[in-house]
């Protein structure tokens, strides 16, 4: 990590939602909630409780120094709406097969 980044994974306590217009895209008890320096607070879902059948995978990928190669999924009204890194780095291995949303619901 770079000097004064970090990077912490905790499980979250809370329930986590993501909705879209009407479709509820996920949901989970068993969401793990990053806090990375300079980053808003992001939720990773477990992929069992993403409706996968819902996104369309996208050609967009970009790279983070310290959590390794994102992918993105789209919906037809929303492109890159979720990501995951398919492959992370070592120190954020626990959020491989969970996927971010840029907006999610917590109760």
């Amino acid at each position: 990590m770079a000097e004064g980044h970090t990077i912490t994974i905790d499980k979250s306590e809370q329930h986590v939602r993501v909705v879209h217009g009407d479709q509820v895209l996920a949901e989970t008890d068993r969401a793990l909630v990053l806090r990375e320096t300079g980053s808003p607070v992001r939720y990773y879902i477990p992929a069992e409780d993403v409706r996968l059948d819902l996104l369309t995978p996208s050609e967009t990928h970009t790279v983070c120094p310290f959590k390794g190669t994102a992918s993105y999924w789209s919906l037809p009204d929303a492109p890159d709406l979720v990501w995951a890194y398919p492959e992370p780095k070592p120190g954020v291995a626990e959020i491989k097969d969970h996927f971010c949303f840029y907006d999610a619901d917590v109760s």
